[in-house]
């Protein structure tokens, strides 16, 4: 077998398990309020600490709330956080990476904030704005799109320098084409790929920095359940319930590992340099 069909064939498996482990975890989320009958929030002193069984599909934590309910709930909250941080961290990256790759004048400022911000782990700034602004999904949504968009931004930029060489572009320009025209038309499509991919990296780390904040105490706003938040609950009492931390830690790496399987299967098909 070739090295390219190898590679094909292995990039295949990337995609098809993370999209698997995907499907999997936004099945469960969206589905979350038909699947429990019990609420996420609902405490019941005499069933605390209960372990997996017909009626606690997956036990009950210190303060007796179904952990199955809470896990499902947690999921979607995460899930949501995400998605409108690569929705927020793509506008604006696209945007300001656009106008670097493709202005040199603008672009030796530009560049040098976004290396600022990139000389800071993400992680840290994202702790460090929710710490400011305090606990609550509005909150940490503006954080990790802050964080995360110079990343977006850097992937954007490299790949309009690359694309505004090109001939067809150069051609655009000879027949009087607008700037904005051409950034639009022509070089945006031909930069997707590169986005779709640093995409779903985004998704990825986005679950895992909430679940971060959230232990922490600057993420969701108990008694709303995340992730998290129920690994900060059971960390006390996970040597008599060992469930309550690891059904949860389950569900953020099944859903972090999905995504990023995902973007790594989808930078192999799409990077041509590979075959």
């Amino acid at each position: 077998m070739s090295i390219s069909k190898r590679i094909f064939k292995a990039t295949n498996l990337y995609i098809l398990f993370g999209s698997l482990l995907v499907l999997i975890s936004v099945t469960l989320a969206v589905a979350a309020p038909v699947l429990t009958k019990f609420s996420p929030t609902v405490m019941s002193p005499y069933e605390r600490m209960l372990p997996p069984s017909k009626d606690h599909l997956l036990g009950t934590d210190n303060y007796g709330r179904d952990l199955f309910s809470r896990v499902l709930f947690g999921m979607r909250n995460s899930l949501q956080i995400a998605l409108f941080v690569v929705i927020l961290t793509t506008a604006t990256g696209l945007f300001v990476g656009l106008i670097a790759g493709y202005f040199p004048k603008i672009d030796i400022y530009i560049s040098r904030i976004l290396d600022a911000m990139m000389a800071f782990p993400a992680i840290i700034i994202a702790i460090s704005l929710a710490g400011i602004w305090g606990a609550g999904k509005f909150n940490i949504i503006i954080s990790l799109s802050f964080a995360y968009f110079s990343r977006m931004a850097r992937v954007v930029r490299a790949s309009t320098i690359s694309v505004k060489e090109l001939d067809f572009v150069e051609s655009a320009k000879v027949a009087g084409a607008g700037k904005f025209y051409i950034l639009f038309r022509y070089i945006l499509p031909n930069i997707l790929s590169p986005i779709i991919v640093q995409g779903t990296f985004v998704f990825a780390y986005a679950i895992i920095v909430e679940a971060t904040l959230s232990f922490l105490g600057v993420g969701i706003k108990p008694p709303e359940p995340s992730l998290g938040g129920i690994l900060s609950d059971g960390r006390n009492i996970m040597a008599a319930a060992p469930w309550v931390v690891l059904f949860p830690g389950g569900a953020i790496v099944m859903a972090a590992l999905g995504f990023n399987l995902q973007g790594d299967g989808l930078r192999d098909l799409l990077d041509p340099r590979l075959y």
